[in-house]
Order: C-alpha cells, then structure tokens, then sequence
C-alpha cells in the first residue's frame, strides 16, 4: 500500500476484493505490484477508487460495459476473462454477459465476437443438468 494512501485507493481496494477477490482481476492485480507497484496503485486508485466507484450505474452494468470494451479490443482476454468473473460474481447472469458480447457482432465483428465466446467457453457453457436417472 503507498505510503499516504488516501480515500480512492482504499475504496479501490475494497471494490477489487467485491470484484476480483480469488479471480483472475485479483491475480492480475498481485502480478502487477510485482512487476511495476506504481500501475498496480494507479489502478487501484484511479480505475477502481476513482472510475468504477463514481455514481450512476450499478456495478453490474459496469461490468457489462468492461466486457464489451474487452471484446471490442480484441487483445484484451486476460482483462476480458477477469471482467467476465466479477460479473458473475456480483449477480450477472450468463445470458446477460451472453447477450452483451452477441451484441457487438456487427459494431465489433463477428471475429471478435466469436473469439470472445470461444474464450469463454468454460465459463459460460451451461452446466449440463444433472440426471434423475440412476
């Protein structure tokens, strides 16, 4: 933690552990105080702390927002995944996610929408449903 850390980064902090708390954001995070702190608490601080903490939309819809920016990038997989799990963590349902990715087919492309689905797969497959037959 910085040495005068003020209001934002603590908020970030919390909103990262309501977010990412055991998910790829979380390791993404740690793996970044490592590499360069000064992103890491920029992140913390500014994106968290900051953007994602202001008023107006529901954590939910920021996430949505987050995850169709991922895919439009299309180069941001690791942040996409990260995004996609809080998501699910904070009460969105597949099928929103589902429907805000298929939404970007024709303002994003069908690639971009296709590679996102595809690295995804493990996380948004139904579950298959369990038999009642022995």
């Amino acid at each position: 933690m910085p040495q005068q850390a003020g209001n934002t980064y603590l908020q970030g902090l919390a909103l990262i552990a309501q977010l990412h708390g055991n998910h790829a954001g979380q390791s993404m995070i740690d793996e970044m105080k490592v590499i360069c702190p000064d992103f890491a608490t920029m992140t913390i601080d500014w994106a968290f702390g900051g953007v994602m903490a202001r008023p107006g939309l529901d954590l939910i819809s920021r996430q949505l927002v987050l995850i169709a920016s991922c895919v439009t990038l299309g180069h941001a997989m690791p942040q996409l995944r990260a995004h996609v799990e809080a998501a699910l963590q904070i009460g969105a349902s597949k099928e929103q996610i589902i429907e805000t990715i298929l939404q970007l087919t024709f303002y994003a492309g069908g690639p971009a929408v296709r590679n996102a689905l595809v690295e995804l797969k493990d996380i948004l497959t139904p579950s298959p449903t369990p038999s009642t037959n022995p």
